[in-house]
């Protein structure tokens, strides 16, 4: 609770100093732009979330993005299969990423910084090789598929809910049960631990590792999927370009140890927030755009920084506590 705490104090911080410093940041067009592209990348950040509560990682999630939104495209305008079948094919192909990924790092034993490396290149490779790496799009076409992510539900003074925060709602509930309510999620958990632990207390470790890449490569299909509808204009080389690095930066600020076996899923569509309001930020108040990677990754690391110290203050008073005889 602590940890949530804390990032969403950063999140009020960064909202309220960019609203005082420019009106426009209230505006209901950028208020609704920016709980649309949260959406979006929450849903990619909560399949990161789940490799990362085991203790690994995942670094083609933007390559996965790439190449299933250039194949929807492509499979619609280029080949004419139909809405469901091209869904259906592009979600069959994210689920055997994280399946290859799941096998090569249980069966074969192999690191998975290596295996989601490769994927990272392999994929991105075969968007531009399949696509001849021309611009993809739908055109005027297909309205009512792009509706699932420039659809909106109208409130209140002219702002609206995108569609697309509905879908990340639902999967969000949908991982929160699975994680803390059902008996995979505590295994998931356990593994992140102690991995030698789980697998003695009769855990198949083996089996959770292949969900977790299943769970977090399909997500990242969903991903590619509504991000190639809401943009339009598609490029094999550029979609989803360092969206890993956000999916794994907003997991870790929201709670998620790289070490493994900590992590919720509200910390993380916290850290979601936290990291669109900062991209906002930087755009709105005017700051030269060369130096947005700088500043997100200097946020994230006193983050981080911050949170170490808590936790190593947290174990000194424990170590205290217990010395002295305090309950």
């Amino acid at each position: 609770m602590k940890k949530l705490l804390g990032i969403f104090g950063l999140f009020v911080f960064i909202f309220v100093f960019t609203a005082l410093r420019s009106p426009n940041f209230l505006s209901a067009y950028n208020l609704q732009n920016l709980v649309g592209w949260t959406s979006l990348f929450g849903i990619i950040s909560i399949g990161a979330a789940f490799v990362i509560i085991t203790g690994g990682i995942d670094l083609s999630i933007g390559s996965t993005v790439g190449l299933v939104g250039s194949l929807l495209s492509w499979l619609l305008m280029h080949k004419g299969w139909s809405e469901p079948a091209a869904l259906l094919a592009v979600l069959a192909v994210s689920l055997l990423i994280g399946l290859s990924h799941g096998l090569l790092i249980t069966k074969m034993r192999l690191q998975p910084f290596v295996v989601t490396l490769c994927g990272l290149l392999l994929y991105r490779g075969l968007a531009r090789f399949v696509t001849d790496d021309e611009s993809q799009g739908f055109g005027s076409a297909h309205d009512g598929l792009r509706r699932i992510a420039i659809g909106k539900l109208d409130v209140v003074g002219g702002f609206a809910v995108p569609v697309s925060v509905f879908i990340m709602v639902g999967i969000a509930v949908a991982a929160a049960i699975f994680l803390n309510r059902t008996i995979w999620g505590r295994y998931l958990l356990a593994l992140g631990r102690n991995e030698t632990a789980a697998r003695y207390s009769g855990i198949n470790t083996d089996r959770m590792k292949i969900t977790a890449y299943v769970i977090c490569s399909l997500l990242g299909g969903v991903g590619g999927i509504l991000f190639s509808l809401n943009l339009n204009s598609i490029q094999p080389s550029g979609l989803g370009e360092f969206y890993e690095l956000y999916a794994i930066a907003a997991a870790v600020l929201g709670g998620c140890s790289l070490r493994g076996g900590e992590g919720t899923i509200l910390g993380v569509i916290i850290g979601t927030a936290v990291m669109r309001v900062l991209y906002n930020a930087i755009n709105i108040l005017g700051i030269p755009t060369h130096l947005e990677f700088a500043i997100i990754g200097t946020v994230i690391l006193a983050g981080v920084i911050a949170d170490e110290l808590v936790k190593r203050i947290a174990t000194k008073r424990r170590a205290v506590r217990a010395l002295s005889g305090e309950p």
